[in-house]
């Protein structure tokens, strides 16, 4: 085996900024990993251009094998899925992680190394708060990352309806890391 070929064999995923050609790739993941919770390759596309630094791709032996989606958001409020934003909120105060999907074969760590990235996305751009809802009963792996669940008023619990039943809303405070 040449040298070349072992270092290009060797290398680890890692996560880079989305492009618009990644979306069917980012659509494909979404579907698969999000059944029961569709989304558009549109409203995708509009994320990355509303926040294209919160928008990365998980590229893994030169495939896409991941994505996450992020970008400045409302504290307690959650965009609709399949919703287009339009903008950016005036007086936005978190940086809203709308979703993380890795395919199973790239976990080990994927999503560690994308909350690291948007920690230091947020504090770069004066943000102190991480925000995200947990699907599909992950929020034990969010809490690892030092999410927080948050008790949710009546009019956050019909918002997180859409997201399924075990949807939970998580914070974290990066004032205190």
């Amino acid at each position: 085996m040449s040298e070349t070929k072992a270092t290009t064999d060797m290398i680890k995923p890692h996560w880079r900024n989305a492009r618009t050609s990644d979306l069917p790739a980012i659509s494909a993941i979404a579907a698969r990993i999000h059944p029961d919770l569709p989304e558009r390759a549109e409203v995708f596309a509009e994320k990355m251009r509303l926040c294209p630094d919160g928008c990365r791709v998980l590229v893994a032996d030169d495939a896409i094998a991941g994505y996450g989606l992020a970008h400045p958001w409302k504290q307690h409020s959650i965009p609709p899925l399949d919703v287009f934003l339009e903008q950016i909120p005036d007086g936005a105060d978190c940086l809203y992680v709308h979703d993380v999907a890795v395919l199973p074969d790239s976990r080990g760590g994927a999503s560690r190394a994308y909350i690291a990235d948007m920690e230091r996305l947020a504090r770069a751009s004066g943000i102190a708060t991480l925000t995200l809802v947990s699907v599909y009963a992950t929020k034990p792996l969010w809490e690892r990352h030092g999410f927080r669940a948050v008790p949710a008023d009546a009019q956050l619990r019909a918002k997180l309806a859409s997201y399924g039943e075990a949807a939970t809303y998580m914070l974290r405070d990066l004032t205190a890391t």
